[in-house]
């Protein structure tokens, strides 16, 4: 029997608090019913003796103290979830949102989902092509890993994620792929550009896109990543799929993080940000990944916005600890017209060497990947000392490695949005810049390796 409250002590949106309450438990799902018959839903947040403070999910104004009704439904909040949700595009509470019907459920999941055993976890190690070199061929993503993206204002993320979600595949045959693309806090323009960019390509008919708009309640884009994950879940670990789960921008979700902890008056940690800002990031990253006797994997790229371009701000540091790696995208690159403006030398995928190599990718990939690394880098310094000295201060191997630098970011990390490459492509067009460079210097590379695949000059 679910017992209905006429005890609302005061609101202070987004929070309302509700006295003589019994059996109440954190995390449970509520309905606040106004004295016009309107239904809005709630959370509870925290229980102190017979008080409860619930979360809303909408809007307070209406919400009569004296008249209007509270009553707690005894469970979490919960997605409906099934394979029809493929092709399927929903708002940040799991509700349909393109005009079609409502999911027929094959079951009900806590949004929140399990924590996975580390013991249970397998180790991630096949490749995901994404169709990007410098992600494919130098910052390799490999099934079940977290790989988030570090943008900046005005940089173009978005592109960059709808060209992944509609160009990522794992190799093999009898796979099956899936992607689960959440926006959160985001533009309606946004929305827009990514619903119809999947459309328009068909990338839609694989994926599950979960839409929060700027003008969502905050307490609803903190639920989208956790809706998205619950969906990815059981794509992966009950119907064995891998499914690549794309969050943009995590940014909006740590903001909305900080508005709800400020209104309910928590003392505030770096920046304003409530002091368990990692542990709730960790509490979302860390439902990627792979289960053992699971076929399915989990492999995320959350995207976020540093505010001011800034590295140590908390959003990407606490970021940088929980996942492995980071693809870094450049201002410098992006005023050049470089696109997608990666930048290549701080950019870095953890797990990388355990996706590559023969049988994976090729078995030149190890070697040609260490080798453009330290050819751009030694290019870039070349190019550094010739502004500063004139080109004349530069021996004929360093104008060698000068030039590399300049056609390794017009033709291998510029590639535009709609190129989609294979990782052998990739290799190849690796090859042919580093025949730019005399033979004796590529002394990453197994000297067999060099005759069979660097092109004659």
């Amino acid at each position: 029997m679910i017992k209905e409250y006429k005890t609302i002590r005061e609101i202070a949106s987004p929070l309302m608090v509700v006295e003589h309450v019994e059996g109440v438990t954190y995390d449970e799902l509520g309905e606040i019913e106004l004295p016009n018959g309107e239904i809005r839903r709630c959370k509870v947040l925290e229980v102190e003796g017979d008080k409860a403070v619930v979360q809303l999910f909408e809007s307070a104004q209406g919400i009569n103290l004296a008249q209007s009704k509270v009553r707690f439904l005894g469970h979490p909040q919960q997605l409906a979830v099934s394979e029809d949700m493929l092709g399927r595009v929903f708002n940040g509470m799991g509700n349909p949102i393109d005009g079609g019907p409502a999911i027929l459920a094959d079951a009900h999941m806590d949004i929140n989902g399990l924590p996975m055993n580390p013991a249970a976890r397998a180790y991630p190690a096949e490749f995901i092509q994404t169709g990007v070199s410098t992600i494919d061929g130098l910052n390799t993503l490999v099934r079940g890993q977290k790989l988030p993206i570090f943008s900046g204002s005005g940089l173009p993320h978005a592109a960059l994620a709808a060209q992944i979600a509609r160009q990522a595949r794992v190799l093999g045959d009898n796979e099956t792929f899936a992607v689960v693309f959440a926006a959160i806090g985001i533009t309606f323009e946004e929305s827009e550009y990514f619903i119809e960019d999947f459309r328009r390509t068909g990338a839609i008919d694989r994926t599950v896109v979960f839409s929060n708009l700027a003008n969502d309640p905050a307490v609803e884009r903190i639920a989208t990543p956790r809706v998205a994950l619950t969906a990815a879940e059981y794509l992966a670990f009950e119907k064995d799929m891998h499914v690549l789960v794309i969050l943009t921008d995590i940014t909006n979700y740590a903001e909305a993080l900080r508005e709800v902890s400020a209104a309910k008056k928590e003392v505030p940690g770096r920046r304003g940000y409530p002091g368990y800002l990692y542990t709730d990031l960790a509490t979302l990253y860390e439902r990627a990944g792979r289960r053992q006797g699971k076929k399915g994997s989990i492999t995320m790229i959350p995207i976020l916005t540093m505010p001011e371009d800034d590295k140590t701000h908390p959003i990407p540091d606490l970021t940088g600890y929980i996942t492995e790696g980071q693809i870094i995208l450049s201002r410098e690159l992006h005023r050049k017209g470089i696109v997608p403006p990666v930048d290549v030398l701080p950019s870095l995928s953890r797990l990388k060497d355990k996706g590559i190599g023969e049988g994976k990718t090729r078995e030149d990939h190890s070697g040609t990947m260490n080798q453009l690394f330290a050819a751009y880098s030694r290019g870039k310094d070349a190019k550094e000392l010739m502004t500063i000295l004139g080109e004349a201060a530069l021996s004929e191997d360093d104008k060698l490695f000068a030039k590399f630098a300049d056609e390794f970011e017009k033709r291998y990390v510029s590639q535009g949005n709609t190129t989609n490459r294979s990782i052998e492509e990739t290799l190849n067009i690796g090859w042919e810049l580093l025949s730019i460079l005399p033979k004796r210097e590529l002394k990453r590379i197994k000297p067999e390796y060099i005759e069979k695949y660097l092109p004659e000059k």
